[in-house]
């Protein structure tokens, strides 16, 4: 499908030493490394049309302007949004849904209910305690099964005529979970309710069409999916974003401005104000032209090879629990070994040149909710091998052997 050699070549992190041992990078769900398109893309920015956007007639300007604006109309085209006033930069997905938490601070009252579920990232969590405690309104949480997936059984029962919004993620984070997204959509349009999606952890290994979702927003962070970090998009239906109030305010997100009174500039613009993470943005595209280039059918079959490989190695270790091993899933493998601290572990692993992620995963009540301190998680990507996941194997075989 594609030459794994050729491909890594594209990343020129995966050839340096990590204590002295060849990288093996394992923490994809934090954040994936980055194509040397994207890197020089940066680059080609500040050197040769560092200007600002939207602001100035001379070249330069209209040259940043024109790369940022074609830029979001790729990313316009990737999500299959159906206008690119549908879509607005970001540093990211947390200050995307902050974005639109503070707007509901201004829709929702006393006695609405706001649902979100046990295994969300906090930044999908804190800003609709914030906004339930400003308003009055009702936070309830929609719990996990055993099996580490969404209680559908109990999301239908919670889902009544109070419910104002549903904020879900797509794929867990800490557990590689796969929610039913498509299917809780329409269980919430016909409540009368309105769906925001978190995507930050699904835009790298699915195709995700909001049109054919039928999503009210959509957020994902580009630093997820092989582009830079500080960049981020929200997806809003335009009638929705139409209303909702700006959530910062200052130059170029407005029309015109009195001492006694300002107008809002329009779509997308009205949520853009001062000036943004230009580079970032423009080189957010090349990230989306890495991913369309492989195809994510490639994508996803060499993933679960991937994921499929590796947790048959890790369930044949003594002693090893992995977490929700799901026979549908994303790349994710969540694991702890009997007595060992995951801290324990992933320092340790740290010394074979293994990068991998312990702790909760910015996820403390679905770790609570699972009875433990933490976990190690392992996260791949398209860059990865079978020969890494061998050395993981043996280096943990080393490793419990040395602390059994």
């Amino acid at each position: 499908m594609f030459d794994i050699n050729n491909l890594r070549g594209a990343f020129p992190v995966l050839n340096r030493l990590v204590n002295h041992k060849p990288l093996i990078y394992f923490d994809n769900a934090a954040t994936t490394q980055k194509p040397k398109a994207v890197i020089e893309s940066i680059t080609n920015y500040y050197q040769y049309f560092n200007a600002n956007v939207h602001r100035g007639n001379h070249s330069l300007s209209n040259e940043a302007t024109q790369a940022m604006e074609l830029s979001r109309q790729k990313i316009a085209s990737f999500f299959n949004a159906t206008s690119t006033h549908e879509i607005i930069f970001t540093k990211g997905t947390t200050e995307s849904i902050n974005m639109i938490a503070h707007g509901f601070r201004q829709i929702l009252k006393k006695g609405d209910e706001v649902l979100i579920s046990e295994m969300e990232h906090h930044a999908n969590i804190v800003p609709w305690q914030i906004t339930c405690q400003m308003t009055g309104a009702k936070l309830t949480v929609i719990p996990i099964t055993d099996k580490g997936v969404l209680d559908m059984e109990a999301f239908e029962k919670l889902l009544n005529e109070k419910t104002k919004l549903v904020a879900i993620t797509h794929i867990s984070n800490t557990l590689g979970s796969i929610n039913p997204i498509k299917q809780i959509i329409k269980k919430v349009h016909d409540a009368g309710a309105l769906v925001l999606v978190d995507g930050a952890q699904a835009t790298a290994h699915t195709k995700v069409d909001v049109q054919d979702l039928d999503c009210d927003f959509y957020v994902t962070s580009a630093h997820k999916m092989y582009g830079p970090t500080g960049v981020g998009l929200l997806y809003g239906k335009e009638k929705y974003l139409e209303d909702l109030p700006p959530y910062q305010s200052g130059g170029e997100m407005i029309k015109e401005v009195y001492f006694d009174k300002t107008t809002f500039s329009e779509l997308p613009f009205k949520f853009e104000a001062g000036t943004p993470n230009i580079a970032g943005n423009i080189a957010f595209s090349k990230s989306i032209d890495f991913i369309l280039n492989l195809d994510y059918n490639h994508i996803q079959e060499y993933e679960n090879k991937l994921l499929t490989y590796a947790t048959n190695k890790l369930k044949s270790i003594p002693d090893l629990k992995i977490y929700a091993d799901l026979p549908h899933k994303a790349p994710v493998i969540s694991f702890n070994i009997k007595d060992i601290h995951p801290s324990d572990l992933s320092t340790l692993i740290d010394h074979y040149g293994v990068a991998v992620r312990s702790g909760h995963h910015c996820s403390q009540p679905l770790i609570r909710r699972l009875g433990i301190p933490g976990t190690v998680r392992a996260s791949f990507a398209i860059y990865n091998t079978v020969a890494e996941i061998d050395i993981f194997y043996e280096a943990l075989l080393k490793i419990k052997a040395m602390l059994l």
